[in-house]
Parts: C-alpha cells; structure tokens; sequence
C-alpha cells in the first residue's frame, strides 16, 4: 500500500521497464540542454581573460588596435611588452574559480530544493536566477567587485541546473540507453564549450566593451530555452513516488514511457520504484531534515552498498574527473598556448581543442551501453596518463620556447588533443552516468547534489591554483603541469578500478540491488535474480523469492 493506492508488480526481471520509445529520447535530450550552461560558461571566461579590450579594463594599460608590429600581427599594448600585457595571477584566479565556487553552493542548495518542490521547478528556478547573474556581469565595466558577485550568483544558477539535470535525466531515462542518454549531458557540456570560444573568437579583436559583454549576453538564450521547455515536460516519476504521490506518479511515468495509465509496464515499473523506496526507507530512515543529510554518510566503508560508500564513490569520482586537468585546457587554454611562444593565434588553437572535444563525446553513446562504465574509466584514465606525461616530455625538452621547435610544440598539441579525446569518450560522460545511478531514491537528490558540488569544489581548487601554477610571475611550470595532470591520472585509474562498479543495462532499483550484493570488480557478471516488488510482496501470487536475504545497509 502506497499513497491509498495498492500497487502490484512482477516476478519478472525482465519486465520492470517499458520498452524504449521516441519520446523517452527526445525528454531526455531537452533536459540534457542544461549542460550549455555548464560548458559555455567554462569556455568564455579563458578568451576573455586574453583580450586586449578586457586586460586594458582592470589593468588600466592603453592598448593600440591598429599598430603592425615587426611579426606582423596587428595590434599590441602601449607602454610594455607583450609578455607583461597580461591580467595578474591574482585577478585570473578570481574570476575564473568564483563561478565555480557559486556553483558548489547551488550544486547543494539544488539538490535539496529539488527534494521538496521537484526537480523540474528546480531547473527553471536556477534559470531565473543564473540570468541574475549575467546582468551584473554585463552592467560591470571595471567594477572588479560587480563582475566577481555576478559570477558567484550566476554560478549559483549552473550549481542549481548542473546537479538537477543528472537526477532528473537519470531518473526518467530507460535503462537501455541510459548510459547514452546522460552522456548526452556532457556532449552539451562541450557544445556549450566550442559556442563559447566561436563566439569569443569573434568578438576577441572588438575595441570596446561588446568584446567581452556578446559572450556573456548569449547565455541568456539558454536561460530562456530551457525555462520555457521545462514548463512543457513532466516531473520525475521517482520524485512523486518519494512524495506518496502515486496517482500522479502513475500518470508522468506513462507520458515519460509512451504507454498508456493502464499499461501493464506502467503498473510494473512503478511496483519496483515504490518496492525500492520502501526497502530503502526501511534501512534510511528519515527522522528530521537534519537527518535527511546525515543520512548521506552512515553506513561501513566496508559495505559497498552503505550510503557513505555511495556519498564516497559519487564524491570521489566527481574530484578524480575533475584532477585529470582537462578544465585546465579549457579554463587557461589561450594564456597557455600563449606561453609556448611560438604559436601566432592561441585562440585559433583553443578552438581547435574545444572542436575535437566536441566530436570525440557522441563516440561515448555508443561504448558506455556496449563495453560498459568501468572498462570506459579504466581505459580513459590509462589513455590520459600516456599522453600527458608525452606532453610534459616534449614540452621540457624540444617544445621550449626558446628551442624555437615548432615540430615538437605541434607535437605537444596533437598529443593534447588526444588526451582531451579520450577524456571526452571516456571520462567526461561516464563520471555523471555513474554518479546518477548509484544513489536510492531516500538519498538520491542530496547525493547527486553532493556528488556535483564535489565536481565544483574541485573545479574551483583548480581553477585558483592553476594561474599559479602556469603564471609567469609565480612558479610559471609552462608544459611541466601535466606531469602533475599524469600523476593525479594514475590516481583516477586506481580509484576507478577498485570503487566504481559495473551498473550497464541495471535500472535504478537493479542497480541498488547489484550494489549490495557484489563488489565493484565482480559487478560487470553480475544479474538481477529477482525484483523488488516481489522481496516486498508488491506481487499479486506472492511469488517465493530464491533467495530472500538482503545484506543490512546500514
């Protein structure tokens, strides 16, 4: 009995999802939208950190647009060298990791509003007030505090969009294709990422301030086509079964399936939704709101099916996604190549990594349903190390500006552009595809919250240090920060391979039940032997179960 309405399933794994129709698809590749935001946002902000007209704004140096110089390229600061025409460490680092910071917030703050309202009017929410944010960036001229407080709200916005979308895709999406359906949140991600650098591409040369105001006003566009959009799509089914709300449950489950209310795929999949919720309530209990969060991380570390175990895995991958440096590519990638010395036009050259980053995801489609989400990592991870220690290799050796090696600098890109290719095949879709499946429905919101604010909180530590890092008036590592990035890719690699279980072709309950019965390296042989519904007698014939004992969770 759930919400007054009796509630009976089947016996059958095989049966405890509709199969996969259009519509399924076409819900799923609307909500994955919202990783424009996440991308564009990540590409603006590095071309806009080497534009005159910007560098001129909060450096107070002259700059003349016309001049030829002996190279040349046309344009250069007046007064100093090319080399000092640069916006301090300080002031890179605090504008790129504020967004990011705001979004750690938003990332949690979401995953809670969305355990209360939804997580539809959750997504819109952080529309309205993401496009906050950019009109205090767009008012700001060289008022360095309005610019920073519009980046911090505006990244509230993303973290609210960020974590929702993963809860909400992965708790509408077939599991047939859900592994593809997610991934398309991070091909988004990277769309998002190549219109940023087109557009700051275009506007890079402009004298005045449309420079750096046309790439922040173009995010309004996916503020309004997402708000809009979501008011026509229907909540998530799992919430209203959170809620006791099985009617309406009912009802956003057959619009989501394509079925009609009475189907009998319908009443079978909700029968497993509801008989999961009430298995793991019994384990999670929630005593108080406090509680809800607390719940979160109790449990064994020993026990791969405890809550901290998730909290953990879901946390972790998120900040070893984040320690392969890829944002390091996309957040510096104009000051870095910059740097090599011997490149004419950096931002050609981000432009060209953003593009193979682009059409490197849509292969993840296809290998993250065919060969799985652990074999992705793990070969990911090894790909990554590889070609970051080759480019740390080169870039100590032949690739020094002053070697004026221009054969080994291009070699250095090619081998960059790989490593961003397995990254974005591998490592860039499938750490949300996990991290939207391992939770159950009493925690999922709040882990998936937790699990991006992670992401965030990772992306904002890199993106303070890595000014540092690279920068030439500080410890200016050039090509030697990806031995760093290699290091803390071997660590990705170990993480993977002994936390991260194999969930492909599992819907959300199957993957809970997987969890506590295997250990992540024996997951991959792993098949359901009985469903939910029938463990909580949701069963009409009350059907005996093979084997009715349940590992305690916590």
């Amino acid at each position: 009995m759930a919400g007054g309405v009796v509630i009976t399933g089947t016996t059958d794994v095989g049966r405890v999802e509709a199969p996969v129709t259009m519509k399924a698809y076409l819900i799923c590749a609307f909500a994955a939208f919202g990783g424009i935001f996440f991308g564009y946002d990540t590409g603006w902000m590095g071309g806009v950190l080497a534009m005159p007209y910007f560098i001129s704004l909060y450096t107070g140096i002259p700059y003349d647009y016309n001049i030829v110089n002996a190279d040349g390229t046309v344009g250069g600061p007046i007064g100093v060298s090319k080399d000092d025409f640069v916006l301090p460490s300080s002031m890179q680092s605090l504008f790129t990791s504020i967004l990011s910071c705001g979004t750690f917030f938003g990332a949690l703050i979401g995953g809670d509003i969305a355990d209360f309202v939804g997580r539809r009017p959750t997504i819109i929410a952080g529309c309205f007030v993401f496009s906050a944010g950019c009109i205090m960036q767009i008012c700001s001229t060289n008022q360095e505090v309005l610019f920073v407080f519009g980046r911090l709200i505006a990244g509230v916005g993303v973290g609210f969009i960020s974590a929702v979308v993963i809860l909400y895709m992965s708790e509408i999406a077939p599991k047939k294709v859900r592994g593809a359906m997610v991934s398309g949140y991070q091909f988004c991600i990277t769309i998002g990422i190549l219109l940023a650098n087109c557009v700051v591409y275009a506007t890079q040369n402009r004298p005045d301030s449309g420079s750096y105001r046309i790439p922040i006003g173009v995010q309004f566009l996916w503020a309004l086509i997402l708000g809009i959009g979501l008011f026509i799509l229907p909540e998530s089914p799992r919430f209203f079964v959170k809620k006791g709300k099985i009617e309406e449950a009912a009802k956003a489950l057959a619009y989501v399936r394509g079925q009609p209310l009475e189907s009998d795929y319908v009443k079978d999949e909700l029968a497993e939704i509801v008989a999961n919720n009430e298995f793991e309530m019994q384990h999670i209990p929630q005593t108080s709101y406090v509680g809800s969060w607390t719940a979160c991380f109790k449990g064994s570390l020993s026990h791969g099916n405890s809550s901290l175990r998730r909290t953990i895995l879901g946390t972790g991958l998120q900040c070893m996604q984040q320690l392969t440096g890829i944002n390091f590519v996309f957040y510096f990638g104009p000051p870095f190549f910059k740097q090599l010395g011997t490149i004419p036009n950096p931002f050609l050259i981000s432009l060209v990594t953003t593009l193979v980053n682009v059409l490197s995801t849509p292969l993840s489609f296809y290998t993250i349903e065919k060969f799985g989400r652990r074999a992705l990592l793990l070969i990911g991870a090894t790909g990554m190390i590889v070609s970051q220690f080759i480019v740390g290799a080169i870039g100590v050796t032949q690739g020094r500006e002053e070697v004026h090696n221009n054969a080994a600098v291009q070699a250095m890109i090619a081998f960059i552009c790989i490593n961003i290719s397995f990254f974005a095949t591998t490592w860039g879709p499938t750490a949300w595809v996990v991290v939207g499946e391992v939770f159950p429905l009493p925690i999922r919101s709040r882990g998936v919250g937790i699990s991006t604010a992670s992401n965030w909180f990772w992306n904002t530590i890199i993106a303070v240090i890595t000014p540092y890092l690279v920068g030439g008036d500080e410890a200016n590592l050039g090509p030697k920060v990806f031995f760093m990035w290699g290091s803390l890719c071997c660590l990705s690699l170990a993480f993977a391979y002994f936390l991260v279980p194999e969930l492909k072709g599992l819907s959300l309950e199957q993957a809970d039940m997987c969890m506590q019965e295997v250990s992540p390296r024996l997951s991959a042989a792993w098949k359901p032997s009985h469903t939910f519904a029938a463990e909580m007698h949701h069963v009409e014939d009350h059907a005996t179960l093979v084997n009715n004992t349940v590992e305690e969770k916590v």
